[in-house]
């Protein structure tokens, strides 16, 4: 079986680091897997770059030409919000063409138009395209946060003028979609069944062939047992640790104030931990105002650091406002750690609240508190559970193998 896997990069954001697992997990299952790029960051051969330098640079500037053009000539939200009206001809890659299956990612800012996506689903072979986030369900947007137009078409988008004209670009796109979705077979892959749940709500997809397929993560690299040692990693001895990780961790997604708030919380009540944080900051002030004594590591970009210091940790928490499937917390659990989060996403796919976890109310800080005092108070329970968990849900040959059964079923019809 051949398939091409199609992401806007290799390596380069978490929806690619994602799908060059899946590949790799599908090679060793037996698969020819190829994947086709815009932004190549390895030397893989089994990576290539579509188009070349002049007719990506065109597309993506075309694209993004247009959202401002489109949104009275401002910047504001450019990279919040795609279109799709411009991409590269992947229907005439020759990778595209040898593929028994097309397996889409995330083809956004210039990869792929929509009319592009028509091509290829009109070759006569399946087309599966996962999620990693709302925007194959939304007008424009990524995430639609409290925003419900993509229950019924969109329009006065949020991001778009603000919000004051029921005929902009969401609407425009929205309809763009509902005629190609009309138009020809495609297979869409939920890494969550909360997102699976939001397209059946939606518009767009609630009458589309939607399954769940969670992302792989290499669990086998986040062991119980750390190869450094705190005081190599600059840790504490003799204390808790409550560790939470982002790209970016002051980004608002993220939810920092929420955290601080819970630990201040906890720091009243004197709480005898230390919270761990990792990931880049570009407000060097985000953590004055909290209490808790706390360590801040920078960006980690060594695995074995990384894997070592959830092997160390009692507690992984995020307070993100949304999150597909956050791969941290299926990282800590992979290490023995406790997760403690809140429910508006996939956590509710990792953690079984108050057995491997706790899945906080929303946005309070007094239950996310309490959260974390249930995970450290049952953090040297039952790792190896936690850990064996999180392998048979979301290790790469598992997912893999799930894959792989769905190209057959397809194949087959």
């Amino acid at each position: 079986m051949k398939v091409t896997l199609v992401n806007h990069s290799d390596t380069l954001g978490g929806a690619s680091v994602v799908t060059y697992r899946l590949m790799e997990a599908l090679c060793r299952a037996g698969v020819d897997a190829r994947m086709l790029v815009v932004r190549r960051a390895t030397a893989d051969s089994r990576v290539a770059l579509a188009g070349n330098a002049l007719t990506r640079k065109a597309a993506f500037i075309a694209e993004h030409l247009r959202i401002v053009a489109g949104n009275v000539f401002s910047r504001r939200n450019l990279f919040k919000i795609s279109i799709a009206s411009a991409g590269l001809p992947l229907h005439r890659h020759p990778w595209i063409k040898d593929a028994d299956v097309v397996a889409l990612n995330w083809v956004n800012q210039g990869m792929l138009s929509l009319r592009g996506i028509r091509r290829i689903a009109a070759m006569g072979k399946p087309v599966v395209w996962t999620m990693h986030d709302m925007w194959c369900m939304t007008g424009v947007c990524h995430h639609a946060g409290d925003c419900e137009g993509f229950l019924r078409d969109c329009g006065n988008c949020p991001l778009i003028k603000d919000g004051k004209d029921a005929r902009d670009m969401s609407r425009s796109t929205f309809r763009r979609k509902e005629r190609l979705y009309d138009r020809v077979s495609l297979h869409f892959v939920a890494v969550s069944h909360w997102l699976a749940s939001r397209a059946k709500d939606s518009a767009l997809l609630r009458d589309e062939d939607v399954c769940v397929i969670p992302n792989a993560f290499p669990v086998a690299e986040f062991p119980l047992t750390p190869s450094l040692s705190r005081a190599e990693l600059g840790l504490p001895e003799g204390k808790r640790l409550i560790v939470m990780g982002a790209a970016r961790l002051d980004d608002p997604i993220k939810g920092l104030p929420v955290a601080v708030e819970a630990l201040n919380i906890l720091a009243d009540k004197g709480c005898d931990a230390v919270a761990v944080f990792y990931g880049a900051m570009r407000d060097p002030a985000a953590l004055d105002g909290l209490r808790l004594p706390h360590i801040s590591l920078g960006t980690i970009s060594d695995r074995r650091r990384l894997a070592s210091l959830y092997a160390h940790a009692d507690a992984v928490i995020s307070t993100s406002q949304y999150e597909t499937l956050p791969g941290t917390l299926i990282e800590g659990m992979a290490a023995g750690c406790v997760p403690v989060t809140f429910g508006r996403g996939g956590q509710a796919d990792i953690v079984d609240h108050l057995d491997t976890g706790y899945i906080a109310r929303y946005g309070d800080p007094v239950d996310f508190a309490s959260g974390i005092e249930f995970a450290l108070g049952c953090a040297d329970e039952d790792r190896d559970r936690r850990s064996a968990t999180v392998a048979e849900r979301f290790s790469d040959d598992a997912v893999a193998s799930e894959y792989i059964d769905l190209f057959n079923r397809l194949l087959q019809k």
